[in-house]
């Protein structure tokens, strides 16, 4: 079955070759040049797509508002943005509201079908949730996985998929000191600055759902990385 995406792109000559590149790499694409018209479609139907592409800048409601609208309808949408502006904040913000992936204008359109491809594969290659190894329990903290769910005491959040990748490489090590270096490389690939910058942000947000928690926490270990600390563990994965 082909992978449906959502695109959003309000330049007709470049929501064009995106559409059509898509669509001869075996995708189903929607596209909408307005994020109002988007939004209407997507409160309808969301749960067909496997991935959203988001201009930042559109006319009507930038891509970022549009990104949150999503998140709140469906939490475990996969979106990537596609923009002109290149600022390192815009960058930084996307990411806190849950981006996969920030790619600038011009891009690769062969890099682009690739990324989209990773993302896809990440999300989308779960097992089914009944599955008894869909989640990871330490103490009052449950994982689940592959539907991106951190229930802790009975609260449950939602997660991002970047900050459950991360999550999930912690609890793969966890007690033990993991230099942001290593992070960076075995996660993402590279270890430059802005992922570094990335990185602190999905540590502070997932140390936030962790403070709810009397047995998972994430410590610093200054000029290192962290520590995912793991005290009295019940149950195991």
């Amino acid at each position: 079955m082909k992978a449906s995406i959502l695109l959003v792109e309000d330049e007709a000559d470049l929501g064009n070759v995106i559409r059509q590149y898509l669509e001869i790499s075996d995708f189903d694409v929607t596209w909408f040049q307005h994020s109002t018209q988007a939004l209407e479609h997507v409160r309808v139907h969301l749960d067909k797509y496997h991935i959203v592409l988001l201009d930042v800048s559109m006319p009507d409601m930038d891509g970022f508002t549009l990104a949150q609208h999503i998140v709140q309808i469906r939490p475990d949408m996969p979106f990537l943005f596609l923009t002109a502006r290149n600022e390192r904040s815009d960058k930084l913000y996307g990411l806190k509201i849950g981006a996969d992936d920030y790619i600038t204008k011009p891009f690769d359109i062969d890099e682009l079908v690739l990324r989209i491809r990773n993302i896809i594969k990440r999300n989308f290659t779960a097992v089914e949730p009944s599955s008894p190894r869909n989640y990871i329990e330490r103490g009052d903290v449950r994982f689940y996985k592959d539907s991106l769910r951190l229930t802790i005491g009975g609260n449950e959040s939602m997660l991002t998929p970047r900050e459950a990748e991360l999550l999930e490489f912690l609890f793969r090590h966890e007690n033990k000191v993991l230099r942001r270096e290593e992070i960076l490389v075995q996660l993402w690939g590279d270890n430059d600055y802005f992922l570094g910058r990335s990185l602190d942000v999905f540590v502070s947000r997932l140390r936030k759902h962790l403070g709810k928690s009397g047995v998972v926490s994430i410590e610093n270990v200054y000029g290192v990385g962290f520590i995912f600390k793991v005290m009295n563990i019940s149950s195991s994965q």
